[in-house]
C-alpha cells in the first residue's frame, strides 16, 4: 500500500511538472549605435540608429526580439505580426536574420501593437509589445527660457520629486554639451556632432518627428560654424523654441513625449531606461566615442542571474543578490529604496552605464552613483570611503561574510559556503582573511587614488592595436587573451618599464619548487599547494563534502575560507602580493599539520642549535618567527666581528626555516677552524648560539 502511495505521488509530481514546464515569452525592444548601422548587413540600409524605448519619434526604427523564459527549450519558430497599426501606417515587420530580431518603421503617428507567437518542445506561447510613435516635445525651462506646453517641465516643474532631478541635470554635461560645444568647440564642430548633442535630431535618415533638427528646420536656424563665443546666446535669444531641445534632454532617455503628455501623463507611455544600448547610441561610435563597446567586452554586459526573492528587511543588504546582479536594484540599493524585484531572466537589468552613474548628474566626479550612509564598508567591517571613484566598484566586489563570525559559527557546510565569488576589496585592503593568532601584512595598492579606476580603467591603447576597447576602460579588463596582450598601462607610473605581469618577479621561491617565478605563477603554485593540502588530501582537488565531514575544525574551515578568498579574487596575487602570499603559506602550514601531524605556524621565536656540531664544512641553522616581520641571521668570529650575513633584514612570513652556512665570509674566502657565534634579530627578538667549525 506505501509503495502504491509513493509511486503515485511521483506520478502527480512529474504531471505537475509537465504542466508547468512550458514556454513564456517576452519581446525586447533594441537599441542600435552608429557601429551597429555602419557594420551589420541587415542595419546598414536603415540608416537610423533606434533608441530601444517604447515611445519613439515618428519614421524611427524599431528592433524586436523573443525570449523564452519560461523554461530551458530552444526557440524553434517564431511568427511576428501586428495586431493593430496607426490609421494610414504600411509599416511591415521584417525579418533581421543576422540578430535573430524583427524590425519595422513608425511611420504613422499612434500606437503599434506586435504579437510574437513562439514555439518549443515542450509548448506555445505569445505575447504583445505597444509601441507609441509619437513627437518630441522638448525640456523648457532650460537656461531661464520658460516651458511651453507642451515641454516636460510644464508638468513636471511643480513635483519637488522631478524639480530636484532638473536642478541637477540642468548643470550637468548631458544638458550643456551643444551649448558648450558651440562656443568653444573644435572647429570642425558641425551638425553630424549634434545627433548627440541635442533631443530627438535623426541620424541619417529624415524624419519629421518635432527633433531638434525639424524644430531649427521650421523656424529658420541653421549652424554656421566654427563654434564661437556668443552663439549660443544669439541662438537662445533669437530662437529661443529652440532651447528646450538644446542638449541631452528627458526624452533622449525616456522617450518622446507627445504621446505621454496629451494622454494625461500616462506613464507606459514613457519609460525609465535601464539599458546601456540607449546609451549606446551615442556613446557608441569608435573610434572617439567607444564606451559602450568597451562595456559590450566586459563581464558587466551578462551579469550571472540571481534573482533570489529576499525579505524587504534583507533588501538592499549583503544577503539580498539582486542588489549586485541586477542594474535597476544596484540603483535602488544607492537610493534605500525597495523597488522592483526582478525574479526571472527576462526581467534582469544588466550592470550598465546608468548602473554606476547618474544620467541627470550630481556632483559626484563622472556623476557616479552616491552611496547611502554607512554602506562604504565590507562585510567585517573596514571601510572603503577614501577609496575614491573605486567606492562603486567596491560596493559589489566583496565578500557577502565577516570570516570572523562566519567562519567560527559551526554548523554544517554547503556548496555554497564561503567568501562568495568576487572578494577583491577584501584581498585589496587586506582584511577578512581567517587568522591562525597573528594578523597579515598588507601592502599599498589600496593607497592608490581611486583604487580600481586607476588601474583597471586606465586609457586604452590606440586605434591600430587589435586590442582596442577589449581593455582598459569601461571593459575593466586587464588582459586580451586572444592578442595575449597584459595592459600595463596603470602599473608603469610606480613600476617602470614593466610590459608584461610576467615582468613582476617575486623576492622568494614561495612555492617550493625550486625556482623564483612571477609573482602570478608564485601565487598559482602557493594555491595548487593548498588545494592539495586540503581534503582529499594528496589530490589537486577540493572536495567541500569532506571538509564539511570535519566541520568542527576550526583551522580547517579557516582554511578553506583562504582559500576561496584568494581564488575568487582572481587577480593571481597582484591586488595585494605579499598578503596573499602569507595567507596561502599560513593556510598551508595549519592545513598540513592538522592533518599530517606536521609542521604547525610556531607560537614563539625559536633558535636552535645548528647541526651538526662541530661541523665542516657545512652545517643548518633552524629558527622560527611566530610572525611576519624583518629578520636578520649574521654569524661572528670570537673578536666579535661580522663574517658572513645569512639573511639581511628581509620580510619573512610566520613559519619555520632552515638556512645553511659553508664556512665561507662576505666575500666568499673560506674562514679557520675555530669558535663563531650565530645571532637572530626579529622585531624584538634577539638570541645568539655558538658554534664550532673543525677542519
Amino acid at each position: 500500500m506505501k509503495t502504491l502511495i509513493l509511486n503515485t505521488i511521483i506520478i502527480l509530481a512529474l504531471a505537475i511538472g509537465q504542466v508547468y514546464s512550458a514556454p513564456r515569452t517576452k519581446i525586447f525592444n533594441h537599441a542600435t549605435n552608429p557601429e551597429m548601422i555602419k557594420t551589420i548587413p541587415d542595419l546598414v540600409p536603415d540608416s537610423c540608429v533606434a533608441s530601444g524605448l517604447v515611445a519613439v519619434g515618428r519614421g524611427q526604427y524599431v528592433y524586436l526580439s523573443a525570449m523564452n523564459f519560461g523554461d530551458n527549450t530552444a526557440i524553434t519558430n517564431e511568427t511576428w505580426t501586428f495586431v493593430s497599426r496607426p490609421v494610414g501606417s504600411n509599416a511591415t515587420l521584417v525579418s533581421v536574420p543576422s540578430l535573430s530580431w524583427y524590425k519595422f518603421r513608425a511611420d504613422s503617428i499612434g500606437t503599434f501593437e506586435i504579437r510574437a507567437s513562439i514555439t518549443t518542445s515542450s509548448g506555445t506561447h505569445d505575447t504583445t509589445i505597444r509601441i507609441f510613435s509619437t513627437k518630441f516635445v522638448g525640456t523648457g525651462n532650460f537656461q531661464n527660457v520658460p516651458a511651453l506646453y507642451p515641454n516636460c517641465m510644464v508638468c513636471h516643474s511643480g513635483n519637488p520629486d522631478f524639480a530636484e532631478i532638473f536642478d541637477r541635470w540642468e548643470v550637468s554635461g548631458h544638458a550643456n554639451i551643444f551649448r558648450q560645444q558651440i562656443d568653444s568647440g573644435s572647429a570642425g564642430y558641425n551638425t553630424n556632432c549634434m545627433k548627440c548633442h541635442t533631443t530627438g535630431y535623426d541620424h541619417n535618415l529624415a524624419n519629421d518627428n518635432n527633433g531638434f533638427d525639424d524644430v531649427a528646420r521650421r523656424i529658420g536656424w541653421t549652424w554656421q560654424g566654427p563654434p564661437a563665443p556668443g552663439k549660443w546666446d544669439s541662438l537662445k535669444t533669437n530662437f529661443s523654441e529652440l532651447v528646450a531641445f538644446a542638449g541631452v534632454g528627458c526624452e533622449s532617455c525616456h522617450g518622446a513625449g507627445l504621446s505621454h503628455a496629451s494622454n494625461g501623463g500616462d506613464t507606459a507611455r514613457i519609460q525609465i531606461n535601464f539599458k546601456a544600448g540607449n546609451c549606446g547610441t551615442c556613446h557608441g561610435e569608435p573610434w572617439r566615442h567607444s564606451i559602450y563597446q568597451q562595456w559590450e567586452n566586459s563581464l558587466h554586459s551578462d551579469p550571472v542571474f540571481e534573482g533570489r526573492n529576499v525579505a524587504a528587511a534583507n533588501r538592499n543588504g549583503l544577503n539580498d543578490c539582486n542588489r549586485c546582479h541586477d542594474g535597476e536594484s544596484y540603483v535602488d540599493f544607492t537610493k534605500k529604496r525597495l523597488g522592483t524585484l526582478n525574479l526571472t531572466t527576462a526581467d534582469q537589468e544588466n550592470i550598465a552605464c546608468q548602473t554606476c552613474h547618474d544620467p541627470h548628474g550630481n556632483s559626484n566626479e563622472y556623476s557616479l552613483r552616491s552611496l547611502s550612509a554607512g554602506s562604504d564598508t565590507i562585510a567585517n567591517g573596514t571601510s572603503y570611503a577614501g577609496a575614491g571613484t573605486g567606492k562603486v566598484c567596491m560596493t559589489c566586489h566583496q565578500s557577502r561574510r565577516n570570516n570572523q563570525v562566519y567562519v567560527t559559527a559551526g554548523g554544517s557546510l554547503t556548496s555554497t559556503w564561503g567568501t562568495h565569488g568576487s572578494p577583491q576589496t577584501d584581498v585589496l585592503f587586506g582584511t577578512n582573511a581567517a587568522t591562525f593568532g597573528f594578523p597579515y601584512i598588507t601592502g599599498s595598492h589600496k593607497n592608490i587614488e581611486n583604487t580600481c579606476a586607476t588601474c583597471h580603467m586606465s586609457a586604452i591603447t590606440d586605434t591600430g592595436t587589435v586590442t582596442r576597447d577589449k581593455v582598459g576602460g569601461h571593459t575593466m579588463n586587464l588582459h586580451d587573451a586572444t592578442a595575449n596582450y597584459d595592459h600595463t598601462t596603470g602599473c608603469v607610473s610606480c613600476h617602470a618599464g614593466v610590459n608584461s605581469f610576467e615582468d613582476f618577479m617575486a623576492p622568494s621561491d614561495f612555492d617550493g619548487n625550486g625556482s623564483v617565478e612571477s609573482w602570478e605563477a608564485e601565487v598559482e603554485g602557493c594555491l595548487t599547494n593548498l588545494r592539495i593540502s586540503l581534503p582529499p588530501t594528496g589530490i589537486d582537488s577540493v572536495a567541500w563534502q569532506l571538509i564539511a565531514q570535519d566541520s568542527s575544525n576550526l583551522n580547517l574551515r579557516k582554511a578553506f575560507w583562504n582559500y576561496q578568498l584568494i581564488t575568487n579574487d582572481g587577480s593571481k596575487g597582484y591586488h595585494n602580493p605579499f598578503f596573499v602570499i602569507q595567507v596561502l603559506l599560513t593556510s598551508r602550514n595549519y592545513t598540513v599539520g592538522i592533518q599530517q601531524a606536521g609542521t604547525e605556524v610556531p607560537e614563539v621565536y625559536e633558535l636552535s642549535q645548528n647541526y651538526p656540531n662541530p661541523f665542516n664544512p657545512t652545517t643548518k641553522i633552524d629558527f622560527a618567527i611566530p610572525k611576519t616581520g624583518a629578520v636578520s641571521l649574521k654569524i661572528y668570529d670570537i673578536t666579535g666581528k661580522e663574517i658572513r650575513t645569512l639573511v639581511n633584514g628581509e620580510t619573512m612570513f610566520a613559519g619555520k626555516y632552515t638556512v645553511d652556512w659553508n664556512s665561507v665570509n662576505n666575500t666568499g674566502q673560506q674562514v679557520a677552524s675555530g669558535v663563531y657565534f650565530y645571532r637572530i634579530i626579529s622585531d624584538s627578538y634577539v638570541n645568539t648560539k655558538k658554534m664550532m667549525l673543525i677542519k
